[in-house]
């Protein structure tokens, strides 16, 4: 393992993540303190305890691991976007790095910036009374796993992408509209029982319902399942990564 050149890679990207601190920090807090206003002040005044928990408390987890993928998957995608872009991608496919430290260092970059978002979010929260803590190791291994998922889809995605327009279809037509159907601001026995068969399909749905387990105590799907789906997301995600860089598919071009 080349530990000079991982952790200058991981530098230079996580010095970027700080230099536009009010995109990559400030507008996922905002739009957290708009979700818990709205849905969780808001709309929970008038809704009854779900679980025996108050709706702001029962959303909170939702809001937090929906934007931690999202700053996952924008660090990784726009990082390696970028560099295929201005062609400096190059550059570091020539560096004394294997194809796997170019993928740790992206990912672990990705990792970085998602918990900082998850800690900001999480002090938000703490004013609000949204937050509770049943279980904090359960809580990292799913703020981790997640973040490691979406890091390698960003990878993807960078590296497929031919145009910045390209690079927003996965985020604006697969990881939002997921993310609202994957339990964020109900239970699943709230919804019609065929929509509960197509639930259980969402990958989504395991993230949200493993952060609220962790921190409110309650779930409607198998945590196995979910913990299964997250390792073997990472197995082939992390294959098809290396297997891009291998044979230089959309980047020899």
């Amino acid at each position: 393992m080349n530990w000079i050149g991982l952790y200058t890679l991981m530098r230079r990207e996580i010095e970027r993540t700080f230099r536009v601190v009010v995109q990559t920090i400030f507008s996922p807090l905002i739009s957290a303190s708009l979700f818990i206003f709205v849905f969780g002040t808001v709309v929970g005044a008038r809704i009854d305890e779900i679980g025996g928990v108050s709706y702001i408390v029962f959303v909170f987890p939702g809001i937090l691991i929906m934007n931690v993928l999202t700053s996952a998957f924008s660090q990784a995608s726009s990082s390696t976007y970028f560099a295929k872009w201005a062609r400096t991608i190059e550059e570091l496919l020539v560096a004394p790095l294997s194809y796997f430290e170019i993928m740790i260092g992206t990912v672990l970059s990705a990792v970085a910036r998602a918990f900082t978002v998850g800690i900001v979010i999480l002090l938000m929260g703490l004013l609000f009374g949204a937050v509770q803590m049943q279980s904090f190791p359960l809580f990292i291994f799913y703020i981790l796993g997640v973040s490691i998922v979406f890091g390698l889809l960003g990878i993807i995605t960078g590296l497929v992408a031919k145009s910045f327009e390209q690079l927003n279809v996965l985020s604006t037509f697969i990881i939002l509209p997921f993310s609202f159907l994957g339990g964020m601001f109900y239970t699943l026995d709230m919804l019609p029982e065929a929509a509960q068969k197509v639930a259980i399909f969402n990958p989504f749905f395991y993230f949200v319902d493993g952060i609220r387990f962790a921190m409110v105590g309650i779930h409607d799907s198998n945590l196995l399942i979910g913990a299964i789906m997250i390792f073997a997301l990472i197995l082939i995600l992390g294959g098809t990564v290396w297997r891009i860089f291998y044979t230089g598919w959309r980047i020899r071009e």
